[in-house]
Parts: structure tokens; C-alpha cells; sequence
């Protein structure tokens, strides 16, 4: 049996659009570009009560995505044993910005 004819070119559109995808562990930003632009200051975020006893709170942030700051909100989550949450921050590097942060670290 034949395939379709269609197939072969949805195949290779597909394959040629995912060659430019990066795989990152979740927590990680992931841009190649230099972040000329400094963050906007951060949004002011309701944190309301935990959803249960022991949570923590991950603050929202800036992440640079697409060309462009985005927001990303904070959270609750369960921490993780032996670890503590190193916040997202924006550091200056000369003639451009490089976030860093946004990770579990052992303690």
C-alpha cells in the first residue's frame, strides 16, 4: 500500500520545525541570545494562604522568552527533601543581563 500523498511533506515540515527545539531541565531558562534589555521590576503577586501545611511559596519572575520578558507566576509547592529553592535573579554581565537562579540545590 501507498502512502498518502501528503504525508511525505507534513513529515518533513514536521521534522524541520522540531530541529530547533531545546530539550532543558524544567526550572532552567533556556536562551541563546544576550538580554540587552534589563527586567522589568517584579510584579507584585498575592500570596494567599498554603494549600496545605509545609508548602512553600516560588516567587514569580521575568524569564526572557520568545525575543521578550515574560511573566511567569510564583507558586506553592512541596519542598524537597534536603534541597532548598534558589530564587530567579538577573545579574548584569558586562553589556548584557543573564538570569540565574530558579532551581533546587541541595542544602
Amino acid at each position: 500500500m501507498k502512502p498518502p500523498r501528503t504525508l511525505l511533506p507534513a513529515l518533513a515540515v514536521l521534522v524541520i520545525s522540531l530541529g530547533g527545539c531545546i530539550v532543558a531541565p524544567p526550572g532552567r531558562p533556556v536562551y541563546v541570545e544576550p538580554v540587552m534589555v534589563p527586567p522589568p521590576p517584579p510584579r507584585v503577586e498575592y500570596v494567599g494562604p498554603p494549600p496545605a501545611v509545609g508548602y512553600v511559596w516560588i516567587a514569580g519572575a521575568w524569564l526572557w522568552r520568545g525575543g521578550r520578558y515574560e511573566w511567569a507566576p510564583g507558586y506553592w509547592t512541596q519542598p524537597r527533601h534536603g534541597q532548598r529553592w534558589v530564587p530567579y535573579r538577573w545579574e548584569r554581565e558586562g553589556d548584557h543581563w543573564r538570569q540565574h537562579g530558579g532551581h533546587w540545590e541541595r542544602d
